[in-house]
């Protein structure tokens, strides 16, 4: 009896911990969601609820670091359980920064709102933000499934929002070259489209984890960045 009152007691840990963690990814999707809305409608009042609401993100990975480490201190997990509290510990981390990220976009809002708009720019900026938030989605979906295929698929797609920067890297050059009042507006632009391409890389770890959990062991396929903008020196000209 005392074993079951243990492993029922050890179960609802777990469940508290990972309702915290859905929680928090429902939260970090709709900041990615609001933050490209922000800057694309130039609504300083949106941008500014993404901001305020970041502490909030901020205190769920505190209380599921909390928990984590309650439940290794009081319930010494092996095995498959302590995969899942370790997983649980990188995950918050993971959506936490994308939080962060998310913030950074939303505090660009209140800048650009005094300038002029470029071209094309916030519509490609607001796809690939929700092409960031639909990979965050699927990664959670994964998790709770338990579907490490679903989680391998969302670290394929990362390449995609790689291409997409390095095509939106381009234009920014493109447009700061033809005309240099549009210097100011293009590097903020693009600090948008930097902080998304790091979500994109924060949702690639989530799905690595879910992989782990699943498996025990990470994916072995070679994941070469697609982001070329530190690496080739040619790709502002096109090639």
């Amino acid at each position: 009896m005392n074993q079951e009152h243990i492993t029922a007691a050890f179960d609802r840990d777990l469940e508290t911990i990972q309702a915290r963690i859905m929680k928090m990814g429902g939260l970090v999707e709709q900041a990615i969601l609001d933050a490209a809305d922000s800057f694309a409608a130039r609504d300083e009042e949106l941008a500014r609820k993404v901001r305020m609401r970041d502490h909030v993100i901020d205190d769920l990975e505190d209380q599921i670091n909390d928990d984590c480490a309650r439940v290794i201190a009081l319930r010494a997990p092996i095995a498959t359980d302590l995969r899942l509290v370790l997983s649980v510990m990188k995950i918050a981390g993971n959506l936490e920064r994308i939080g962060d990220y998310a913030k950074n976009m939303a505090k660009r809002t209140t800048v650009l709102v005094e300038m002029a708009p470029i071209e094309g720019a916030d519509l490609s900026l607001k796809r690939m933000a929700r092409d960031v938030e639909l990979m965050l989605k699927d990664a959670l979906d994964a998790y709770v499934q338990r579907d490490a295929e679903l989680a391998m698929e969302v670290i394929r797609r990362d390449r995609d929002i790689d291409q997409l920067y390095n095509a939106l890297f381009r234009e920014f050059i493109t447009f700061m070259m033809e005309d240099p009042r549009k210097i100011t507006p293009c590097m903020h632009l693009h600090f948008i489209a930097k902080n998304t391409e790091r979500m994109g890389d924060h949702v690639t770890s989530i799905a690595e984890q879910v992989v782990y959990l699943v498996t025990g062991e990470f994916p072995d396929e070679d994941r070469q960045k697609a982001d070329r903008t530190s690496t080739d020196p040619n790709i502002a000209k096109g090639n």
